[in-house]
């Protein structure tokens, strides 16, 4: 696939994650404009080629460049956006004529409202092709070049993945194409809280026992939820699903694990949201997954207990005790893996 000239990519949001996929975006010598809110977090990144406060020893490749002005984003062909899922549409309404590609790399669902990303930026960016990229993806790790694999579903099938694959294929940076847009959002979602219950697995010491099966019966509650929101059970069990659900559930470098595991330790939820400088997005999708999930009858035991955990209404080993209370039941029933009910074990 042919791309030509190397044209300018633009990114939404100069977090960690935004910057670490500018920093890859740039490594072939393509011009990268990084769009960041705050004017001296911009002449920072221009004057010293480093993020210090999201992601701190990395040398930016200098084809990077930081903007506070969105519209000299609005006539690029492919623009990133990397915001914290609950701040997209605002961030995007100033960017509403775009007519471009617009591949979302947040992942959450928006609260008050019940949509997905994709959802989000349609209504506000009307013209624009959505794709969605997810999967197993640390950020520092992207920076540093280091291999990685990742979903990459286009809503516009595969014209549109013919003009993004080269734009965004690096190397150690490996897109796989997809047409299953609610599949690949739903897995970037759902993993995170079930990152913030591994964690809580891990500050009680329960044991790797129980985080391998929280793993496996929280995949099994993705995919329940996901297919009966149109996904696709392949998707989930593929890089933007298991893939990513495996990755933040086994490591600190999660941000979402980690707030889990200062929960399983006894910390309260309001005192450590109030304190974090990058956002926990599993804190946020908890509440609206889990009521989402008791409107259409869909049984997720585990995603109810991290939506009480994280408001601080039940302790975390009270709330374990409750999930190992459960009725025994068939793990695959009538030939149907990962069947729901009143009585799902999750």
């Amino acid at each position: 696939m042919s791309e030509g000239p190397l044209s300018t990519v633009g990114v939404i949001g100069a977090g960690a994650w935004g910057t670490a996929l500018a920093q890859m975006l740039a490594s072939d010598g393509r011009t990268v404009l990084l769009w960041a809110r705050e004017a001296e977090l911009v002449a920072a990144i221009n004057a010293d080629r480093v993020n210090t406060p999201y992601l701190p020893g990395i040398a930016l490749h200098p084809t990077i460049r930081a903007t506070n002005d969105l519209d000299e984003l609005s006539g690029l062909a492919t623009v990133l956006v990397v915001t914290p899922a609950q701040h997209m549409g605002t961030v995007l309404a100033g960017l509403a004529g775009f007519s471009g590609d617009l591949v979302l790399c947040s992942k959450g669902i928006e609260a008050g409202t019940e949509r997905m990303m994709a959802d989000v930026a349609r209504a506000v960016v009307p013209g624009a092709a959505l794709a969605v990229l997810s999967g197993p993806t640390f950020a520092h790790e992207v920076a540093a070049g280091l291999p990685t694999a990742v979903t990459l579903a286009c809503s516009d099938g595969e014209t549109q993945w013919q003009r993004l694959s080269p734009v965004i294929a690096r190397p150690a940076f490996r897109p796989y194409f997809s047409r299953d847009v609610i599949g690949a959002e739903i897995g970037g979602a759902v993993k995170n809280v079930l990152a913030v219950a591994c964690g809580v697995v891990e500050g009680l010491r329960l044991g790797q026992n129980a985080r391998a099966a929280l793993i496996g019966r929280g995949h099994a509650e993705m995919v329940r939820f996901g297919v009966a929101m149109g996904a696709q059970a392949e998707t989930l069990s593929g890089l933007s699903g298991l893939g990513d659900l495996v990755l933040t559930c086994t490591s600190t470098a999660s941000r979402n694990f980690t707030l889990g595991k200062a929960l399983g330790e006894g910390g309260s939820a309001a005192a450590l949201l109030g304190d974090r400088r990058t956002v926990a997005e599993g804190a946020f999708t908890a509440p609206v997954l889990a009521g989402m999930a008791r409107e259409r009858g869909i049984a997720m035991p585990i995603a109810e207990a991290v939506a009480a955990l994280v408001s601080d209404r039940v302790p975390a080993r009270a709330i374990v005790d409750t999930l190992l209370a459960r009725p025994l039941r068939a793990e695959v029933e009538a030939g149907v893996p990962y069947a729901g009910g009143e009585d799902s074990l999750g």
